[in-house]
């Protein structure tokens, strides 16, 4: 069987659900190979039981590193114009948020400078950002919009986002979130605005195919669960997948309203109930766990975890990339963060940038864990265990990096 390639002497980190036991939910196989054709992996296993007839095109060695599935950053907000490290830094200084809000700044910044920049100068300000993804071995990212909140920039920006995807060797997932926040022509009427997103934004991007999900901010600050309900039913009647942004700040039933309209993911979580982590165990929605907001905005409320284990919901991360509260790039510090922060476990950290990250993207058919017939997104570390790209942070612990099998960052020798 001739293939286009075969790796060799490699541990692997599968990351495999029929690879997993209870004594070694990573999946691991010691010593093993991959053979990859046209784009997919085509052969796993032991290296002594790689088939005689398989026939390289070309055959790397990759002496005894690890391999895992390309790493899945599920939950960013990746295009935007501008920053706010000047507000940030006025926050240390002692302005509080609504101060600086007066002044024009918060969201209302974000969403003014991301208004004021054409899709051109969106692409190219996000080919710059996401350089750091590609060199940690990301091979897939959503990307949300949020920051436009009118029809034609909300449509530029997930227009952006696509084009990012056919520019990069990147999957790019891209996720509606016209339901951000209620823009300054709305002011004090989020129900009108709700029904311009249904009326009149809604059937575009579904007409244009720009969006694969579409997100709601289920919170006091912005949309109620009512008008999130509303919002995402309409999304789901024209055939697109749902997500969360779910009890980050409150209690608002956000979770169980995920699992009542079968989300693919319910994000942030911190207030999450019991009963909401029920639903979502129920309705096998994937619980997304963002670190890196919990980080920046000094939070003492952790997410429900022993609950989320005990009713065993699949729990993702993601760095939440955003220029207001997770200015982070860099998905290996959110599984150190998870650890340290969160107290998960260096397993169930790897499995939330891989498997679990590809179910909270509807992606678990295709990516997210090296299995015959997935595509061939593969990370290869210079790392004695793989636990080791949870332990540390400030490394670089790529070697090489493929998406659907070829070579993004090439080995080096």
């Amino acid at each position: 069987m001739k293939v286009d390639c075969i790796l060799t002497h490699l541990n692997l980190a599968t990351m495999a659900g029929e690879m997993a036991s209870a004594d070694d939910p990573l999946g691991i196989v010691l010593e093993g190979a991959l053979a990859l054709h046209e784009g997919k992996i085509v052969w796993m296993g032991p290296s002594r039981d790689l088939p005689a007839d398989l026939d390289g095109k070309t055959v790397v060695d990759l002496r005894g590193r690890w391999a895992t599935p390309g790493l899945i950053d599920c939950h960013t907000h990746l295009i935007y114009g501008g920053n706010r490290a000047g507000e940030w830094q006025a926050r240390l200084e002692g302005a509080s948020y609504q101060e600086i809000a007066a002044q024009g700044g918060g969201i209302a910044a974000t969403v003014a400078a991301t208004r004021a920049s054409s899709q051109e100068q969106l692409v190219g300000i996000a080919i710059e950002r996401v350089k750091p993804w590609i060199a940690e071995g990301v091979t897939t990212i959503e990307i949300k919009s949020g920051y436009g909140l009118s029809l034609d920039d909300e449509v530029k920006m997930l227009a952006a986002a696509r084009e990012l995807g056919r520019l990069l060797p990147l999957r790019v997932k891209t996720t509606f979130l016209g339901a951000h926040t209620v823009p300054p022509e709305f002011s004090g009427r989020p129900d009108d605005y709700v029904d311009f997103l249904i009326r009149e934004v809604l059937p575009v991007v579904s007409r244009l195919k720009l969006a694969d999900a579409v997100d709601v901010f289920c919170e006091t600050i912005a949309f109620s669960k009512s008008q999130s309900m509303r919002y995402l039913v309409e999304a789901k009647s024209l055939g697109l997948d749902v997500k969360i942004h779910a009890d980050q700040l409150t209690d608002g039933d956000g979770a169980r309203l995920a699992a009542t309209l079968g989300a693919l993911s319910a994000d942030h979580l911190e207030f999450t109930s019991d009963s909401g982590v029920l639903a979502l165990a129920a309705a096998g929605t994937v619980a997304v766990l963002l670190p890196g907001a919990f980080y920046s905005l000094r939070e003492t409320r952790f997410p429900p975890l022993a609950a989320l284990r005990a009713h065993r919901v699949p729990i993702a991360i993601a760095t939440d990339h955003n220029p207001g509260t997770s200015p982070c790039a860099s998905l290996l510090l959110i599984l150190n963060m998870a650890c340290t922060l969160f107290r998960m476990t260096p397993t169930e950290s790897l499995l939330g940038v891989t498997r679990h990250a590809a179910r909270a993207l509807g992606l678990e058919e295709e990516t997210g864990s090296l299995t015959v017939g997935r595509a061939a997104d593969i990370a290869i570390w210079d790392v004695g265990h793989v636990r080791e790209l949870c332990y540390g942070f400030g490394a670089r612990p790529l070697h090489a990096s493929l998406k659907a099998g070829v070579w993004v960052n090439p080995p080096r020798a």
